[in-house]
Parts: C-alpha cells; sequence; structure tokens
C-alpha cells in the first residue's frame, strides 16, 4: 500500500514564521500510523531562509503523526527542522520547551479573521466600507450576523477526524472572525496540534476562495477587535495547591521586571502592540496586571479556579492570534518554575 505523508514545518522567516510542507510517497504493508514507522528527511532551507545555498540540506525529524482526512491514505506529519549534525535549528521553537515530563498542559485559544481573497477584507465587510458595529457578531447565528460557518464546520470535523483533541469553536467579536480552542497534556504536544489545527484550516481555505488572517490587529487603527491566542496553562502545582498565595506568586512571576515582561512580549507575535492597546478585553502591552476573571488583566485567574478552591489553572491573554505555541508555552514554562512554589 502507498501511503502519503505530509512533512510540515516552520521556516525560518522573521519576525512571523509560516508553515511549509511537501508530501512523501511511501510503500508500507500494515502501516499503523506511528513516529517508528517513518524516518527523517530532508529540504532546501536555502529557500526557507534556513541555509545558505552552498549548503542548504535541512533536516526534518518527525515528531507527531496523524491520520489526514482530506487525503486516502494520508498523514499530517509535524516536524522540527534540525541542522545536519542532529542539533536544532535556529528556527526550532520546540526544542526550546522544558517540559519533558509533560507536567505542562495547555489549552489556547485560537483567534483569526476569515478573509476574502477577491475583496482581501474579512467576511461580511462590503467593499470601501464596513458592517454593523461589533455587538452582534459574537456566538452569533443567522446570515445576518454569521460569515463563513461551513469553513468553520468542516475544519472543526476534519480536526476530529484526524485525532486532534478539538475543544470547541465560536464565533468572535468582530465580523468575519472565529476561534477555535485544543488542548493537551504536554506544551509539545500542545504546540503540535495547533500547528496541524492551523495547517488543516489554511488548507481547507483553498477550497473557498478565502485565506486566514492570523495578524492581531489586521483591521488596523479602528473599534474593532484583534485576535489573540489566549494561553490557558497549569502544572500539577496549579491543579492542586489550594493556595490563593501560591497563584498570585506564580502571576507576579509574570511580572517580576522589565526584562521577564519583554521576553514574553518577544515571543508573543508580531505587531502585538498594535492589539494590546488596553481596549476590547486588553491590557495595554506597557502594563502587567492580574486577576480574578478579569479579561482586562494580562493575566486572568479564572473563576472556576478560585471556585474550587484555587485549584485549575491560569489564562496568560497576551499571545498573539499569530504566535508561535512553542515559544509561547516554553516562555510561561520557564516563567511559572522560576517562581519556586
Amino acid at each position: 500500500m502507498k501511503i502519503k505523508l505530509e512533512y510540515i514545518w516552520l521556516d525560518g522567516y522573521y519576525p512571523t514564521q509560516n508553515m511549509r510542507s511537501k508530501t512523501k510517497v511511501e510503500d508500507h504493508e500494515n502501516f499503523n500510523g506511528t513516529l517508528e514507522e517513518i524516518g527523517d528527511w530532508s529540504f532546501d532551507g536555502s529557500s526557507t531562509q534556513q541555509a545558505e545555498g552552498g549548503s542548504s540540506d535541512c533536516i526534518l525529524k518527525p515528531v507527531a503523526i496523524y491520520p489526514d482526512p482530506s487525503r486516502i491514505n494520508g498523514y499530517l506529519v509535524m516536524t522540527e527542522v534540525m541542522n545536519p549534525d542532529g542539533t536544532p535549528h535556529a528556527t526550532n521553537g520546540r526544542a526550546t520547551i522544558d517540559d519533558e515530563d509533560d507536567d505542562f498542559w495547555f489549552g489556547f485559544e485560537q483567534e483569526y479573521f476569515i478573509m476574502d481573497t477577491q475583496t482581501e477584507l474579512p467576511l461580511g465587510f462590503p467593499r470601501g466600507g464596513y458592517p454593523k458595529p461589533q455587538g452582534m457578531y459574537y456566538c452569533s447565528v443567522g446570515g445576518l450576523n454569521t460569515h463563513g460557518r461551513e469553513l468553520v464546520e468542516r475544519h472543526a470535523d476534519l480536526c476530529i477526524e484526524a485525532g486532534l483533541n478539538f475543544e470547541g469553536i465560536n464565533q468572535e467579536v468582530a465580523c468575519g472572525q472565529w476561534e477555535f480552542q485544543l488542548f493537551a497534556k504536554g506544551a509539545k504536544k500542545a504546540g503540535d496540534e495547533i500547528w496541524i489545527a492551523r495547517y488543516i484550516l489554511d488548507r481547507l481555505t483553498e477550497e473557498y476562495g478565502y485565506y486566514i488572517e492570523y495578524h492581531p490587529k489586521p483591521l488596523g487603527d479602528t473599534d474593532w477587535n484583534g485576535s489573540g491566542m489566549h494561553a490557558n496553562f497549569s502544572n500539577n502545582t496549579l491543579r492542586t495547591c489550594g493556595s490563593k498565595e501560591t497563584y498570585e506568586k506564580i502571576c507576579s512571576a509574570f511580572g517580576a521586571s522589565p526584562e521577564t515582561i519583554k521576553r514574553h512580549i518577544d515571543v508573543y507575535g508580531f505587531d502585538n502592540h498594535k492589539r494590546l492597546t488596553g481596549k476590547h478585553e486588553t491590557q495595554s502591552i506597557h502594563e502587567f496586571s492580574f486577576g480574578v476573571s478579569d479579561r482586562g488583566a494580562s493575566i486572568r485567574i479564572p473563576i472556576a479556579a478560585v471556585n474550587k478552591g484555587y485549584k485549575g489553572w491560569l489564562e496568560d491573554r497576551r499571545p498573539a492570534s499569530n504566535a508561535d505555541p512553542y515559544k509561547v508555552a516554553a516562555e510561561i514554562i520557564k516563567t511559572v518554575k522560576s517562581a519556586k512554589v
């Protein structure tokens, strides 16, 4: 039997990396869809800003594999980019995650705009103007305020068929803006699944004449919401401590110094300052705060965790929709561990 393996990786473009992929067709007698059955591959790094032409080979190391519901005998293979000597490439954010025991759990809320390739505007936006102001789009139903549901529903079905731990969808505050949610036990797995879900979504738009806009503020300096990738996270301490003091100590670690705040913002998405203005359910990029049930804070302590006696998780609301979940997770883990609780 011939199988199609879609090797997916992140390129070297700065400040925002892009997904790349190519298909490898292999003969297998009884393929079980495991990493052990497939091998490394290579690509031309000089075409993706990851190598020079005189020494252009980069290595693709498979790290996660999922059935590809859009193909017969197809599989989606998430990979890390490695140097020829086997060390992680400088663009490999996954390799920076310090969570080998999968103590950290992540739930990412991925917001995005569906754009029309003809108008280059979000669905529902007329040429040369704006639709009705925000208010009726969030979690709406009906053709007057809801745009793109067919694409969104198909994306959800494909993600579930692929075996991702897909947890939900909803239309967001702005016209043509949506969100999906994924959860995973283990930071690397959570990042893998976000990237695979983004890949499935981007590929699906090819059938509709749409594209996905992950920029955190695609509508510029207007009174329309931007897009984030809120990071809900926990480790065993947060899940079991039962201590308000511990929660507040961990939250405080995120604002411990200007250097700490900058380290996070540096990997929380390009142009995020256009979104983090203190408006539209954000805290200003120039300030840091945390609070219970506060969607205008940098870090939100969910009321559900408080009601359970401070057992649960935290939400970092600062990551932008175009952020790399690997790099976001790596910084969050580093900061939580620095609290030493």
